[in-house]
């Protein structure tokens, strides 16, 4: 979280870069020089600091009076109209700058649910002061969902405006591979909860394969699971992916087992390549990618074949597994989701998000300015 670097949030941003450096003079602020989307040339970036990816919870809280003050600094002598942060250290630091300073516009984007991300421990209860206490100091909260904002409004009492994801990539068709193969993308964490999946999938015992693009603390102990399981022919860990589409695009349908979200840009991507997909749940962002048309607070405790996309329970290996063999021997319905996700994808489509953000900077105002990390 330090950086551009691979995840959806990042993803976002670098699609911003990308439409604003056009109309706005842009400045990216990062606090690591991982960078894996690419820049426009036009795009400076400034570094407040470059920390090492693995600093402890302790240093972190206490660097961010300091590198709030050197962001002050740098929006005062640049004379910054517009301060947007993304994610939870920077919108720390970008509300604290406010503080410092309050002739910028701040603006600070919520990519996840705080009040399951940041648990009960020492840790989580400080994340979850910070943002009850700082994020009210923001002119503007965005949230990238109805569930994250109202998450936001009942456990911090924080009022906020959704904005969606968008995606600006039309998938190009491949000729898909010999075998029917499921397909995931995400970190390799406890919160994407790949160990499911890898079960399920075991249990199963189809005819396919099964890859997992993405990469994260838990390669290992995953890799020792696949072997234990039997399953080092049938699931493959492919690590980081510069072109994730070229495989979206020669898989048969997109499984996700995640315990909670904030908005999975994955499931847009697997629409964009009119995947067929199955998806826990999860708080929040499926429910409102699949089934638009439901409570955006319901949790389904059975297999639900909502409008968009297959919604099983989070956490229910057995109900992930007939969810599995369902997609995988009725080729109808892989053929009406694969149809269904054409429509869908559109509602993401740039053009209409864009606007969106347009509305919030202003039209007014000279200088955009990113904040990243």
């Amino acid at each position: 979280m330090y950086s551009l670097a691979s995840g959806g949030a990042e993803r976002q941003v670098s699609i911003l870069l990308k439409k604003f450096s056009k109309e706005y003079n842009v400045t990216l602020v990062l606090m690591n020089d991982t960078i894996f989307y690419e820049v426009p040339k036009n795009i400076k970036i400034v570094y407040i600091e470059k920390s090492a990816p693995f600093e402890s919870g302790v240093k972190k809280l206490l660097k961010l009076p300091f590198l709030a003050l050197k962001y002050k600094k740098i929006l005062k002598e640049k004379n910054i109209d517009v301060s947007i942060s993304f994610m939870n250290r920077p919108n720390y630091i970008n509300t604290l700058a406010k503080i410092f300073w309050s002739k910028t516009k701040t603006i600070i984007s919520e990519r996840a649910m705080p009040s399951l991300q940041h648990k009960s421990s020492i840790q989580g209860k400080i994340n979850k002061f910070l943002i009850k206490t700082l994020y009210k100091k923001a002119d503007i909260v965005l949230a990238n969902s109805k569930g994250n904002q109202k998450d936001l409004i009942k456990n911090f009492n924080i009022k906020s405006k959704v904005i969606y994801n968008m995606l600006d990539f039309n998938c190009k068709k491949e000729e898909k591979f010999k075998k029917f193969t499921f397909i995931t993308i995400g970190r390799l964490d406890e919160g994407k909860n790949h160990k499911l999946l890898i079960e399920a999938f075991k249990k199963a015992n189809l005819d396919a394969e099964l890859l997992i693009i993405g990469d994260g603390y838990l390669r290992d102990d995953l890799e020792f699971m696949i072997k234990d399981l039997g399953l080092k022919d049938k699931v493959k860990l492919l690590g980081r992916q510069k072109d994730v589409f070229r495989f979206l695009s020669q898989a048969d349908c997109f499984v996700f087992s995640s315990n909670y979200e904030g908005f999975p840009n994955v499931l847009l991507e697997a629409l964009a390549c009119n995947l067929p997909v199955i998806s826990t749940d999860c708080k929040s962002g499926p429910r409102e990618i699949l089934a638009p048309d439901t409570t955006f607070t319901k949790q389904t405790k059975e297999i639900e074949l909502a409008e968009y996309g297959i919604l099983v329970p989070v956490g229910d290996v057995d109900k992930m597994v007939e969810a599995m063999r369902m997609i995988y021997k009725n080729s109808d319905l892989r053929y009406n989701y694969e149809q269904k996700a054409k429509k869908r994808i559109k509602e993401f489509e740039v053009k209409k998000i864009i606007k969106k953000w347009e509305k919030i900077i202003g039209e007014k105002n000279e200088f955009f300015w990113i904040f990243k990390g």
